[in-house]
């Protein structure tokens, strides 16, 4: 059987603190197909790849990095947030692909591989297990999903018009994603440390405007009981070892 082909873009999404976006920048740089979009943010990153016009947020910057990236041949979107840091050995995104590739081989298709987390406040089965090589979850996180672009095709994009500041996006992608066949799958193995609303819990009143608009959105998508169903979904989750 031929070796899979995977051509990868990482893209960091700078808005806050230029020092943030700097320190995952540096940890990636000397590997290929690394980008920082500036997502018109008030303190601009020196060198960024594109600066966008406007603030596009979470969900509309994923929308236009995906469909950037499509458009250039690419297979893969590593859609990382700035706040977002790797505790993991180098060379990250190459160890990360042969990680990938052996999972796909020995397990299906990949829609959405995230790395696990150090700690988390809201997703348990995003936390590292180091008793457990991966885990395939109904729910990731979307502090750093690598995206397999034809599942994102397939699912028919990202939908998020009504929800421009893209808090409960990532779940609805995950579980759009799950329903049509593919994986999710969170890796024990890469590991990255996210500080929480690092960026937006500074903003005047935009917690209280994604809070509102994500309660929305997930009753649109989920029903009126989406917490519970959440809940559900955040415990469907597979142990996989043997890879």
């Amino acid at each position: 059987m031929a070796e899979t082909v995977y051509k990868l873009a990482a893209c960091i999404l700078h808005y806050g603190s230029p020092e943030l976006t700097e320190r995952i920048f540096l940890q990636l740089r000397d590997e290929p197909d690394v980008f920082v979009l500036d997502n018109a943010a008030p303190e601009p990153f020196p060198g960024a790849w594109v600066r966008l016009p406007d603030n596009l947020y979470w969900a509309g910057a994923l929308e236009w990095a995906a469909a950037h990236f499509d458009a250039q041949g690419y297979t893969h979107l590593w859609f990382l947030n700035n706040d977002a840091y790797f505790l993991s050995r180098s060379p990250i995104i190459k160890i990360t692909l042969q990680r990938l590739a052996r999972m796909e081989k020995m397990l299906g298709r990949v829609g959405i591989y995230t790395p696990a987390v150090s700690a988390s406040p809201y997703h348990p089965q995003m936390v590292q297990n180091r008793a457990v090589q991966c885990r395939q979850t109904a729910v990731v996180d979307g502090i750093a999903p690598l995206l397999n672009l034809q599942c994102l095709r397939e699912i028919g994009g990202v939908d998020a018009s009504d929800n421009p500041w893209g808090y409960g996006v990532d779940l609805w992608l995950s579980v759009r994603a799950g329903r049509a066949g593919w994986l999710n799958l969170v890796d024990n193995q890469v590991v990255v440390r996210h500080n929480y609303h690092s960026t937006a819990a500074r903003i005047h009143g935009f917690m209280e405007r994604a809070a509102l608009a994500e309660v929305a959105f997930l009753k649109a998508r989920l029903g009126r009981d989406y917490k519970n169903k959440i809940q559900e979904l955040q415990a469907e989750c597979r142990d996989i070892n043997n890879l």
